[in-house]
């Protein structure tokens, strides 16, 4: 079964608004170029979807825009390329190498993960909730922003019950901002 992991940028006070942290630099996009390539599809909610498409499609015209410094297209090719599947209860149609899933959340999300391959990826705020909830996470990946935002939305707020996480990874950038990967420590029963 391919593990679903969800990664995001959060501030050193929880904010998880994806302005609320530092811009990106080089190191931070190779970073994340690295974790795109990690999973074979990608899994977004609607308002995450839209914002990942209106940032990263390639323009009709075949090149990136001007705005885009050549160490931040490996990260735009690789999300551009990837297959995504959108969870929206809003959306009739999606594109961008991405179809709607359908259906109950779990059961529709337990097969994507039952597919064959090297894991699945989720960002954003409200969809990665739902999907805590429902213990459908493997591995959870916060990069903290040595900034305090002091406003916007908070990460995983409103989780039902409490997960406890161990430690698997960590990742320190010149930017001061540190990488930590855990994974659910499940209850021997």
């Amino acid at each position: 079964m391919r593990p679903l992991r969800y990664s995001i940028n959060v501030t050193l006070d929880g904010c998880c608004h994806h302005e609320a942290g530092l811009p990106p630099d080089e190191e931070s996009m190779r970073y994340w170029t690295s974790e795109m390539e990690r999973a074979d599809a990608l899994l977004f909610g609607r308002v995450t979807y839209s914002m990942m498409e209106s940032a990263w499609r390639k323009p009709a015209a075949g090149s990136w825009p001007d705005w885009m410094d050549a160490w931040q297209v490996p990260f735009a090719e690789a999300i551009d390329g990837a297959k995504k599947h959108v969870v929206s209860t809003t959306l009739s149609e999606v594109d961008w190498n991405a179809e709607l899933l359908r259906g109950e959340l779990g059961p529709a999300v337990q097969r994507l993960k039952q597919e064959p391959g090297d894991g699945l990826w989720v960002g954003g705020v409200a969809l990665p909730l739902a999907l805590a909830d429902l213990g459908l996470i493997d591995e959870y990946e916060f990069v903290v922003q040595p900034v305090l935002a002091g406003h916007g939305p908070t990460l995983l707020a409103g989780l039902r019950e409490r997960i406890q996480l161990e430690l698997v990874d960590r990742h320190e950038f010149r930017s001061g901002a540190v990488a930590m990967r855990y994974r659910p420590v499940h209850a021997a029963g």
